[in-house]
């Protein structure tokens, strides 16, 4: 899953990137709210990190432009405003939940995981498909029972593929919601990682899961069809 952090505070957006990418999280992120609100307008992402105080717009005005483009992405504001009145106008603004500054990076994932498994995201916390089983919750991937180490890019890739599972996807949208904003459309990194993936998955003899097709993308299913 994929996450844009809006923040002027490069400790705090280090703190944030750490933690997440550790946790199987693909980040993007924006020093100022132009940037952002522009990377939450165009992009595709999961749920999107918003700090109240930013410059050139601040964090109630990206708000309003995210959602006045009939974007539905969780936003969880990031705030050192503590009182009522402050949380009641977080809310009203169109933010899904808010967090005071300081913080723990534990309530944080905390309440990262309760808005993904609200109802508008209707992403479940497991996906199966044949004898592969992936956990989002544990990061844990199985095949027959047999654990399979992933990669943090491995493991961001295979559960958006098993999130469209049965379709096919293009290279743009595997782009799009598993690699970062500035990586390179040219590169083979796609197709590196897809081979790696494939070969781990595919180990011990079993069958293909991950099928190709050309010039059009890539389909996780038992069988290629199609």
């Amino acid at each position: 899953m994929k996450i844009l952090i809006i923040d002027d505070e490069p400790t705090v957006v280090e703190f944030l990137r750490k933690g997440l990418t550790a946790n199987m999280y693909v980040v993007d992120s924006a020093a100022d709210g132009e940037r952002g609100a522009f990377l939450a307008r165009t992009g595709h992402y999961d749920l999107i990190i918003l700090d109240y105080s930013l410059p050139k717009l601040d964090g109630a005005a990206v708000l309003k432009e995210i959602r006045e483009e009939k974007r539905h992405v969780p936003v969880l504001m990031l705030t050192v405003r503590a009182t009522l009145d402050d949380k009641k106008n977080i809310f009203a603004l169109g933010a899904d939940d808010y967090l005071t500054k300081p913080f723990l990076f534990e309530e944080l994932l905390l309440r990262i995981r309760a808005l993904l498994k609200r109802p508008a995201q209707i992403e479940p916390e497991s996906y199966r498909v044949a004898n592969l089983n992936l956990s989002s919750r544990t990061k844990i991937v199985r095949r027959g029972g047999r654990e399979i180490y992933l990669t943090r890019r491995e493991f961001a890739l295979l559960e958006f593929l098993m999130r469209s599972r049965g379709q096919i996807v293009s290279r743009s949208e595997i782009l799009e919601n598993v690699w970062s904003y500035d990586s390179d459309p040219f590169s083979n990194s796609i197709e590196t990682h897809m081979a790696s993936l494939r070969r781990k998955i595919n180990a011990n003899r079993q069958s293909n899961l991950i099928h190709t097709f050309t010039g059009r993308g890539y389909k996780l299913a038992p069988e290629k069809l199609g």
